[in-house]
């Protein structure tokens, strides 16, 4: 179960997940508010003891960093990763936890160098929601980022030998991901989201447009061996035309996303568009399945 918690409300997601040719199925989600009661009481309710729980870090928590992959055995990697990330970050590289996400090379190519994700938080941050976690007694496993989520996600609708890539307009950012093989090889985060379509639509949609533009040509010319010929779009809480812009001008397939046609709903109870959008990358950490650890 995922769980995210604000100070005024507690969101929630569980999926059963990770059967070959299984359609995952979701059991419950949705939102509580905490107003005269607690993160506890919330935890008693959904039952979470019976769950492996997960939050997802929010943005302006962690960075995400494009790095060589560093030519050392598997044992030595994360601590090579931090050697190379140490100038990039605000503050002390022994102040940070570190993990890694592997971006697999063009076997074509064998012998150049590749390159990979390093994700970093500061320590505290982690420690701190480990501890809020603790005081709502929600047994927390897993700490995971949005970009995951969200190729968990693309994950459902790839097709072989094919790349997909995956636009989330967030209330003040978009975040793009191609996926390829069920792996992340492009994560990006543009500063434009659905306020700004509010409030100048054609202005935000015309440089929304554009950065997808080069960033799928650069993507295109830095991974020749993954043909991205779809962009699927998350599901929106309302009508901003979207998905007919991007049509016009991105040159590739747009498909709009509704879970209900990848996921099952247990009781019958699709989310809305709404909701389907706000849980959005809850839903993705629900579908994570460890297969193998870096």
């Amino acid at each position: 179960m995922v769980v995210e918690l604000n100070e005024r409300s507690a969101s929630f997601v569980h999926a059963l997940a990770g059967a070959k040719n299984v359609t995952p199925a979701v059991t419950q989600f949705g939102s509580r508010s905490l107003e005269g009661t607690n993160a506890e009481g919330f935890a008693n309710d959904v039952g979470v003891e019976r769950y492996q729980c997960a939050t997802l870090l929010r943005p302006g928590e962690y960075q995400l960093l494009l790095v060589e992959a560093p030519n050392v055995p598997p044992v030595e990697l994360k601590s090579a990763i931090r050697w190379s990330i140490k100038d990039m970050l605000d503050y002390h590289v022994d102040d940070a936890t570190i993990d890694v996400l592997a971006i697999p090379p063009d076997a074509s190519r064998a012998g150049r160098n590749h390159s990979m994700y390093a994700v970093a938080a500061k320590n505290e941050l982690i420690e701190a929601r480990i501890k809020q976690f603790e005081a709502a007694r929600i047994p927390i496993s897993v700490i995971d980022i949005a970009e995951t989520a969200q190729r968990n996600i693309g994950a459902l609708y790839e097709e072989p030998a094919r790349g997909l890539a995956l636009l989330y307009p967030g209330e003040e950012a978009s975040l793009l991901t191609v996926t390829f093989n069920q792996e992340l090889f492009l994560a990006r985060r543009f500063e434009l989201g659905l306020s700004a379509l509010r409030s100048a639509r054609d202005e935000t949609l015309e440089r929304l447009v554009l950065e997808l533009q080069r960033t799928l040509d650069l993507f295109d010319r830095q991974f020749p061996q993954v043909p991205v010929t779809k962009l699927l779009l998350a599901p929106l809480p309302e009508e901003y035309g979207l998905d007919e812009a991007l049509g016009q001008n991105v040159g590739i397939m747009i498909e709009p996303i509704d879970f209900s046609d990848t996921l099952s709903f247990e009781g019958g109870s699709v989310p809305d568009p709404a909701t389907q959008w706000r849980l959005f990358h809850l839903f993705g950490a629900s579908l994570r399945v460890q297969t193998k650890v870096l």
